[in-house]
């Protein structure tokens, strides 16, 4: 039985939505793949309503019916992959490979949730006074999750999953370009196992949504995941209504490599790190920084590996690259490309695209003059920079306005620790590239790449509840008036 029939998609959502409907579009070839319709700003409030009326209920159930919840969704994202699979190629441009990985974690983070709901919630405090003194972790109420299109599923249940174990209802609003796998399959899954009605709403809608999201006075915790600039505004609207805002923004990570790597090992890293999913990741690896005595040969290795990469439709076609998300994104990336040659820099492989098919693309000779060094580019375009000491590299590494993630690589790695040290980032990979995700480790960048590590494990517990200072005593306390 197919899990995303149009009625499923219609539970989501507490009445009509008023938003117009929306085709939903494959990017590989342009084919309408179904409809959905979109929600206005007008329908938060009564989404919010009825999940807050909902969630009281929820957060007294017993813990282990909350857990048996999220671990048949985590169980149910495995049963229906082959269905969902179909889903994220299509409707994101995701290679299989990269929609398996996202179903594993899918599955992962309602297992990992699963376990939140019968974790310790609380201490015991000394205190002077004879009472019983405590900290109590209790849900916020209502959580709302906007998820962006790059990775629409893991990016929308690694705040669903746990927000709901920890006994609070959840409001979605998914980037409507992948309304489906980003938001809608996260009904169906939850529906099928048992999840209680009102307590999951799916919103797809655009910025008047989101925005009445983030305003809406019973929702008192946003997680928002998207570029800098967006993450700016929700933080800035959240933060005048005193509210919480866990903000998992863009990124510019560094790939450092060391006089002692080994090329013929780090190529295929480099490469991964840049061009998986067309480098729409916000980990992606935006400069690679070499050491001047490996620098020629790495430039040479990395564009001939590029070029050598399949790019097509992933659905019909084994490739490596898939389509980028839409045209816009395709005229920013390849504008990106265009004028960073025009300042300078050496086309080395790639630079041309069909459609929205971008090859990918290796730039030498960059320098700070180079847009697509300097910013983020959302495509798989990979700017090589050499530097002659340790010290530059740190100085090269550290000299951008996001701190999202960093990949160090050499044979030393005590050494390549102790650079790491020196290099604000949130996340540190030595001996890998920069795009890793696991449902156990928290999750979070620095400085314009958010708010810090805000997702996963024992930071959930932090995102999703509010610690409550409680005493209790035997008689009445008594005072000198």
């Amino acid at each position: 039985m197919s899990l995303l029939e149009p009625k499923t998609w219609q539970s989501a959502h507490p009445r009509p939505l008023s938003g117009p409907e929306y085709t939903v579009t494959e990017p590989a070839t342009g084919e309408a793949l179904g409809t959905v319709t979109l929600a206005a700003a007008e329908d938060v409030a009564p989404a919010t309503e009825i999940a807050r009326a909902a969630q009281r209920e929820w957060a007294r159930a017993p813990h282990f019916v909350r857990a048996a919840v999220l671990r048949k969704a985590g169980d149910l994202f495995t049963a229906h992959a082959g269905e969902l699979r179909e889903w994220l190629v299509r409707e994101s441009g995701s290679i299989p490979g990269k929609a398996d990985f996202e179903l594993h974690v899918a599955a992962q983070e309602c297992y990992e949730a699963a376990t939140l709901a019968s974790r310790p919630t609380g201490q015991v405090l000394p205190t002077e006074a004879p009472r019983l003194s405590y900290t109590r972790r209790i849900p916020v109420g209502v959580v709302g999750v906007i998820s962006p299109f790059n990775a629409p599923l893991i990016l929308s249940i690694r705040s669903v999953a746990p927000a709901l174990a920890l006994g609070n209802a959840v409001v979605l609003k998914p980037d409507p370009r992948t309304a489906v796998c980003g938001g809608l399959s996260l009904a169906a899954v939850f529906a099928e196992a048992g999840l209680p009605e009102g307590l999951l709403h799916v919103l797809p809608g655009g910025a008047g949504t989101g925005q009445a999201l983030v305003a809406d006075p019973l929702v008192p915790v946003i997680s928002f995941t998207g570029s800098t600039a967006a993450g700016r505004a929700v933080g800035e609207a959240a933060g005048r209504r005193l509210k919480r805002a866990h903000l998992e923004l863009g990124g510019n990570s560094a790939l450092v490599v060391l006089e002692d790597a080994d090329l013929d090992a780090v190529i295929s890293t480099a490469a991964w790190g840049s061009f998986f999913h067309q480098g729409q990741i916000c980990m992606t690896t935006g400069r690679h920084l070499v050491h001047r005595s490996r620098y020629d040969e790495y430039v040479e290795r990395l564009a001939a590996r590029a070029d050598s990469l399949a790019v097509g439709d992933p659905h019909r076609a084994q490739v490596h690259l898939g389509p980028l998300i839409d045209a816009p994104q395709l005229a920013k990336v390849h504008g990106l490309v265009e004028a960073s040659i025009a300042n300078g820099a050496r086309l080395a492989a790639g630079g041309t695209y069909e459609e929205l098919f971008y090859r990918p693309t290796v730039l030498a000779d960059v320098d700070d003059t180079a847009p697509a060094y300097t910013e983020e580019v959302f495509g798989p375009v990979a700017p090589v920079r050499p530097f002659d000491t340790a010290d530059e590299a740190v100085a090269l590494a550290a000299d951008s306005p996001y701190g999202l993630s960093l990949g160090i690589v050499t044979r030393d790695t005590a050494r390549g620790l102790e650079l790491a040290e020196r290099i604000p980032t949130g996340i540190v990979h030595i001996n890998d590239q920069t795009v890793n995700d696991e449902a156990v480790a928290p999750f979070g960048g620095i400085a314009a790449s958010g708010t810090g590590a805000r997702f996963g494990g024992e930071a959930n517990v932090e995102a999703f509840t509010d610690l409550r200072w409680t005493t209790t005593r035997g008689d009445v306390a008594t005072y000198p008036f």
